[in-house]
């Protein structure tokens, strides 16, 4: 495939703040975007190499036309000619309208076009019902500290899951409303609320049981606790309800919460460092432990918490990363090890649906993309087009 142009523009994400979109020409336009994340891992990628108008430029005036695409492994061309000249924001939207351009050459869908088949597996969805932390803005002075309370229907179709998240985050407004306790949405369309974090999750808690009994299935409950962003100077700080808390007494208290509230998965409960203190957790709880401001979608630090058996789960964000090239290499060294991955929308989101094909194509575990609003529907309404076709 022979690439004749590229351009590059700002669009605003969902959370009106600006962003990348690239569009590749071959025989017609291919288009994707990246996202924006406000929660960053101190140890992530930057997302420009300076800033978005220099990525832009660089990417307006880039000619790729000698260099012949033919197969994914072909990236590693793009990726040495950009090394070093824009950010993993934008290396991420280029790669993805590349690939768009190659699986329609082929006649054939992007996750079709990477897995070589038909798909193995759906991933289940997490869906952000209740928020807090960066993402929600206060109620009355007060919100949860915690980021994402989530919600986990495990049936075996994933366009019933995704029903089933959508009447619980109903339901959940509704009783949040009941007591008073109802905000906004937030960056994610997850609700907020005044409420602390046992408060909510003792209503998510009876909320998924009692929609559990009514459809049959289990829907489990979740958190994305995203300690680093409450971690100052050594200690935990909570502000609703106020304490401060040391690393032992924070493993204490996730420990408990996992077991009063039978909590299924767990996200960032301990700051981005403390890889030895989410070893001790994973030895203590059984839910599923996942790293996202740990890892950041980094093989050197994945590897590490492999090697310290820190996680049994991985959050991936391609535009961490920004190479798709290295996402593979990351999924494939999951699947070896026996790590769950978790690929993983950000706050501020685009309705390009890549991460959709991207999550079944590399044969994702779960699938995290909030559960309402156009950019969250985007990636889930492409996953259930996948399965209607199955």
């Amino acid at each position: 495939m022979q690439i004749k142009e590229v351009k590059a523009r700002k669009i605003l994400d969902s959370r009106r703040q600006e962003t990348v979109e690239v569009s590749v020409f071959s025989d017609r336009e291919f288009i994707s975007s990246a996202p924006e994340g406000k929660s960053k891992g101190r140890f992530e990628a930057k997302p420009y190499f300076k800033n978005i108008n220099q990525d832009i430029l660089y990417l307006n005036n880039l000619d790729i036309r000698k260099i012949k695409i033919e197969e994914f492994a072909d990236l590693k061309e793009i990726e040495n000619l950009t090394a070093g000249k824009m950010g993993a924001n934008s290396l991420f939207a280029l790669e993805a309208s590349i690939l768009k351009a190659l699986a329609f050459e082929q006649g054939q869908g992007l996750w079709e076009y990477l897995s070589r088949g038909k798909p193995k597996k759906f991933p289940f969805p997490l869906g952000n019902a209740i928020g807090g932390g960066m993402h929600t803005n206060s109620l009355r002075g007060k919100k949860p500290d915690f980021q994402d309370f989530l919600v986990i229907p495990k049936t075996r179709k994933f366009g019933d899951n995704v029903f089933l998240m959508k009447k619980m985050h109903s339901a959940l407004g509704e009783i949040l409303a009941m007591k008073n306790a109802k905000g906004k949405l937030n960056d994610e369309n997850a609700w907020g609320t005044s409420l602390d974090n046992e408060a909510v999750l003792e209503i998510l808690n009876k909320n998924a049981e009692a929609v559990s009994d009514e459809a049959g299935c289990k829907i489990e409950i979740g958190i994305d606790a995203a300690a680093s962003s409450f971690f100052k100077n050594n200690f935990y700080e909570y502000k609703n309800k106020p304490r401060t808390l040391n690393r032992e007494e924070q493993m204490r208290y996730i420990e408990a919460l996992s077991k009063n509230y039978d909590l299924f998965y767990m996200e960032d409960p301990l700051q981005e460092e403390d890889f030895e203190g989410f070893s001790e957790l994973r030895e203590k709880i059984i839910p599923i432990v996942s790293g996202d401001d740990l890892i950041v979608t980094n093989m050197m630090r994945l590897k590490k918490a492999v090697q310290k058996k820190s996680i049994n789960a991985v959050i991936i964000k391609p535009n961490q990363n920004g190479s798709l090239l290295k996402v593979r290499e990351i999924c494939d060294f999951c699947r070896k090890e026996e790590i769950a991955t978790v690929f993983s929308h950000r706050s501020g989101e685009t309705q390009d649906n890549s991460l959709g094909d991207l999550a079944v194509a590399w044969k994702a575990d779960f699938i995290k993309t909030g559960i309402l609003g156009k950019e969250r529907d985007a990636k889930l309404n492409r996953i259930i087009e996948i399965e209607r076709n199955f």
